[in-house]
């Protein structure tokens, strides 16, 4: 759970989008992640009774950013952060990778996670102030089992940012932009057949869903034992996968090579 002092709502919008609502209950100072759906997020504001100040924007997609130009406009002073490599609505605030916003005694911290988009940037809130975990805002980088489509990167790229994420800690919250829990347990257990970990997930998403409660979150540690994406570098995936490292390839190459071929399943699961 999120720190005392700090309130997370996520915001289920459009089919399967998280926004997220993260809230200085101290001041009542807030920020909001991704708002696709002004209105749904207006009313979280207003029901919360608290002041936006910030919208961090993940990438350029109208399902992550179409509610920016509306909330800016009812929040005059609200500023729009995010990449200037992509091409984010209302853009106001362009930041650098590790570049820090405080947001009353919320600190996020800007990292540079290319792949799925050319500019897209996760966010990083610091429990340390709470006493609490970090908390990972990932957008389409990284989900629940899975991660997002490689639509202006390559494997390689891809690769690099989820290994930057994965350097965070394993106590580190993931808070990610689209409720594909289900979908991605489901494909992954086709390809790891015998993990008790990734059963029991799967197990309890399809319960939590059932009920129509949010799978968010889950921890950094816990998915590097079901989500393939973030198990490239181990035996029983490579082998499931029919894949063997050549003589002389450098291991974080052929790791590129066994998310290639992860995401090219995926992709084709998700096709049928």
């Amino acid at each position: 759970h999120p720190p005392p002092g700090v309130k997370i709502l996520p915001i289920p919008v459009l089919s399967n989008n998280y926004s997220y609502l993260v809230i200085d209950t101290g001041s009542s100072r807030a920020a909001v992640v991704d708002p696709s759906d002004p209105l749904a997020v207006q009313a979280a504001i207003e029901e919360e009774g608290v002041m936006l100040e910030a919208i961090f924007c993940t990438h350029k997609h109208w399902d992550h950013s179409g509610g920016n130009a509306s909330l800016r406009q009812r929040h005059g002073s609200c500023k729009v952060y995010g990449s200037s490599l992509d091409a984010i609505p209302e853009l106001t605030n362009p930041l650098a990778d590790r570049e820090k916003v405080s947001v009353g005694r919320l600190t996020f911290e800007a990292l540079t996670t290319p792949g799925h988009t050319v500019g897209h940037t996760a966010y990083v809130l610091d429990g340390g102030p709470f006493g609490g975990p970090p908390c990972l805002f990932s957008g389409d980088l990284l989900f629940l089992a899975g991660c997002g489509r490689l639509f202006e990167g390559s494997p390689e790229t891809m690769l690099a940012s989820l290994d930057v994420a994965m350097g965070l800690g394993e106590d580190t919250l993931l808070w990610p932009g689209h409720e594909y829990a289900l979908e991605c347990l489901t494909f992954a257990s086709l390809l790891e057949l015998d993990n008790p970990a990734l059963e029991q997930k799967l197990q309890w998403a399809a319960q939590q869903r059932q009920e129509k409660r949010s799978t968010c979150p889950s921890t950094l540690g816990e998915e590097q034992t079901y989500n393939p994406f973030l198990r490239t570098h181990r035996p029983e995936l490579q082998a499931a996968l029919g894949l063997q490292q050549g003589g002389g390839e450098h291991p974080d190459a052929f790791r590129a090579r066994v998310l290639k071929e992860v995401r090219r399943r995926k992709d084709l699961y998700k096709a049928t």
